[in-house]
């Protein structure tokens, strides 16, 4: 028996997606991408300086990479430090040897916390990206929209302050957003943020009040959800790492237009004895073609539309 017709009557029906959000595009039908100095593959090494609070609410969940114990859980409460204390260090002398432009998404209370950190990162030259106020300081559906709004603007006027620097990227804590995210983050002057994970390639978004560019930081690439999520050795990330490299540089040249390579790190993670050696490795293998063009993600985005306009 056939379906009555109004079964079939779909007012939002259309190709792609079901949302205005953003436009539907194939990777394969998209205009052809080129980086500086006819480069394939740009790599962005996104580091996350995080501060997880030892009395956490976990509202309305519980944060990835936060405490797991009863109050007060100091083991993993000093683990995070460490990242903040020693494994970062690790990560900046590793970034230097192989020339590696990172960039470092912070969270404004650890900034607060740690002034001497962010000074260190700023007079570096790195870029900062917002992180949210601090990992336990959650953006979730159905967040009282003021509320959220405090959170951004404390977020981005104390890092602004801090760094000098304009800080036009974001990444929310544990990637989570409300409906209103992406229009406050538009109306606090963000350009472009990196909690969607729905492409290769950047994008143009839209909001209520006007354009914001998503960029394509893998979650599945990220250290913290390989070695701690998915139960994977640091041997094993640095080859799942080694072998993305080799695709996407494949499929550059296939398709004669560039990709790009986002790592997002954790020092807490990456930066212990016997794990920097991994990402050493990585980063050795990723410079050392010479199709591979290294930059932080201001800097690729600029290229990148540059070339749309």
């Amino acid at each position: 028996m056939a379906l009555e017709r109004e079964h079939l009557e779909y007012p939002r029906r259309a190709y792609g997606m079901d949302h205005d959000r953003y436009d539907w595009s194939m990777l394969t039908d998209r205009s052809p991408v080129q980086w500086p100095g006819g480069k394939r593959l740009a790599l962005w090494v996104n580091v996350c300086l995080q501060f997880f609070p030892l009395n956490q609410k976990g509202k309305p969940f519980a944060v990835p990479g936060g405490m797991t114990m009863p109050y007060p859980d100091l083991r993993h409460f000093s683990l995070r430090d460490y990242g903040n204390r020693v494994g970062i260090y690790r990560f900046l002398k590793a970034f230097d040897r192989y020339g590696v432009r990172p960039g470092f998404a912070v969270n404004s209370a650890l900034a607060e916390r740690a002034p001497a950190l962010l000074r260190t990162i700023a007079e570096r030259g790195d870029e900062i990206l917002a992180h949210g106020v601090h990992m336990d300081a959650l953006h979730y559906g159905g967040q009282d929209e003021a509320e959220e709004r405090a959170l951004v603007t404390e977020c981005l006027d104390t890092l602004r302050q801090a760094s000098g620097q304009a800080v036009t990227g974001w990444l929310s804590p544990a990637r989570n957003e409300s409906e209103h995210t992406p229009e406050l983050l538009v109306e606090h002057g963000v350009e472009y943020f990196c909690d969607w994970v729905n492409d290769d390639m950047p994008y143009r978004f839209h909001t209520g009040n006007g354009g914001l560019w998503a960029m394509p930081l893998s979650n599945e690439l990220e250290d913290r959800f390989v070695i701690m999520n998915n139960l994977h050795s640091e041997q094993s990330w640095l080859e799942q790492v080694c072998d993305a490299a080799d695709f996407l540089l494949q499929e550059a040249e296939q398709s004669d237009s560039g990709r790009i390579l986002a790592l997002n790190l954790h020092p807490w993670m990456l930066g212990q004895p016997h794990r920097i050696a991994k990402l050493e490795q990585a980063l050795d293998y990723i410079t050392g073609k010479d199709s591979v063009w290294t930059a932080p993600p201001g800097e690729i985005l600029k290229a990148f539309r540059e070339q749309q306009a």
